[in-house]
């Protein structure tokens, strides 16, 4: 069974790889695990923030929004001895205003789902990736949904951890062509 060539063989990088990677998402609390993961991951490798995800889940109360947007200075200086995350003081701080402005999005859009979703019309992007060489960092329209996004105050949501985030939860479907979830997933996402 063929796969991409960056989940290499670790186990959790594996299962993340053939459950979840590239699968369209449309839950507001999921999305908003991805986007505050994602922002984590800035600057450190993915397996990292993986490895941490449990943590990250008991450490903002399972991604609960309204939840993270009540945290305190209190709840940073506690997260910021929390071993189960990546202690960053500007990260943490980010997830929690990140989760303010998220609940704004999801006032002025009906979900954060449908504010996400419109920048690729409500439909996924087949990536038609082929070889390494094809892999992209950012494309345009990661750029017009990072710039919204800090338009709105987000922080950590630069195109680069953006398109990652598209690729995460669906709405570009980068599974190389040879890998075995690649046809999976673009069914999944001729299914919407």
């Amino acid at each position: 069974m063929e796969r991409c060539h960056w989940c290499g063989t670790d186990p959790i990088y594996v299962k993340y790889h053939d459950e979840e990677w590239g699968v369209p998402v449309f839950d507001d609390q999921k999305l908003f695990e991805f986007i505050t993961l994602e922002g984590a991951q800035a600057g450190l490798s993915w397996i990292t923030i993986l490895k941490r995800r449990e943590g990250y889940r008991n450490a903002f109360k399972n991604f609960d929004i309204q939840s993270v947007a009540r945290m305190t200075d209190a709840d940073v200086e506690r997260l910021m001895q929390d071993p189960g995350i990546i202690r960053n003081r500007a990260k943490i701080k980010a997830a929690i205003s990140n989760a303010q402005k998220f609940i704004q999005i999801q006032e002025d859009f009906g979900s954060f789902a449908l504010f996400q979703w419109q920048f690729v019309d409500g439909t996924p992007i087949n990536g038609k990736i082929k070889s390494k060489k094809d892999f992209k960092a950012t494309t345009k329209i990661s750029d017009w949904f990072s710039h919204e996004l800090k338009n709105y105050g987000f922080k950590f949501v630069g195109s680069t951890v953006i398109y990652a985030h598209m690729q995460a939860c669906g709405m570009v479907n980068d599974h190389i062509a040879h890998c075995f979830r690649h046809k999976e997933v673009l069914a999944l996402g001729n299914q919407l």
